[in-house]
């Protein structure tokens, strides 16, 4: 087994805040960020992350270790990533955001502040095992919802802010509710989100 590695591989153009903290802990692959990120104060960044060019986050912003980041992504204060992730390109993570360990995020997704995703379906009871759900490519989750474990949220799909999501959302359709139901997606709704 290799021996364990505090690196940090960084592009160029970026701006680390003095009291950030990039490439925490101790782990065989190093941290990758790169060209032009900005990662603002009391941000911590765990080794084994791989992030990619245009990177921004708030403040007081944590991603765990063995997450993968696209380009253009912007992580908003007080976010939580919680590591065994990927996200794409494109992707805005505003205030607040919980994001649990085995999720998927695609590209041009946005998530609304104070939005949870969870993994656990029946957390401290059972070991069944950890499951995030899935959020395909173009879809909006809007403030306050929250996606239970293993769901997925279809592309270019809607989900309202203060659903909750306990089923699938299918592709081009707007969820609302608790629990959330599908509807057809409202026409000043359709079409790509515009975060690039």
């Amino acid at each position: 087994m290799s021996e364990a590695v505090r690196e940090v591989i960084r592009g160029d153009g970026c701006l680390i805040d003095d009291d950030a903290t990039v490439g925490y802990g101790e782990f065989d692959d190093p941290t990758r960020i790169g060209d032009d990120a900005t990662i603002r104060a009391g941000s911590i960044v765990y080794g084994d992350v791989t992030i990619g060019d245009g990177f921004a986050t708030g403040h007081d912003v944590l991603v765990r270790e063995g997450t993968t980041i696209g380009d253009d992504v912007l992580v908003g204060t007080k976010t939580v990533i919680d590591g065994e992730t990927t996200i794409g390109d494109d992707v805005s993570l505003q205030t607040s955001v919980y994001v649990p360990t085995q999720t998927t995020i695609g590209s041009n997704v946005f998530v609304g502040p104070g939005a949870v995703l969870t993994n656990d379906e029946y957390p401290v009871r059972t070991d069944d095992g950890l499951e995030g759900p899935t959020i395909e490519d173009g879809a909006s989750i809007g403030a306050n919802a929250t996606l239970l474990p293993g769901v997925t949220v279809g592309e270019n799909a809607f989900v309202a802010a203060g659903a909750v999501v306990t089923e699938d959302v299918p592709a081009d359709s707007l969820a609302v509710g608790t629990p959330a139901t599908d509807r057809d997606l409202p026409e000043p709704l359709e079409g790509a989100n515009r975060l690039a």
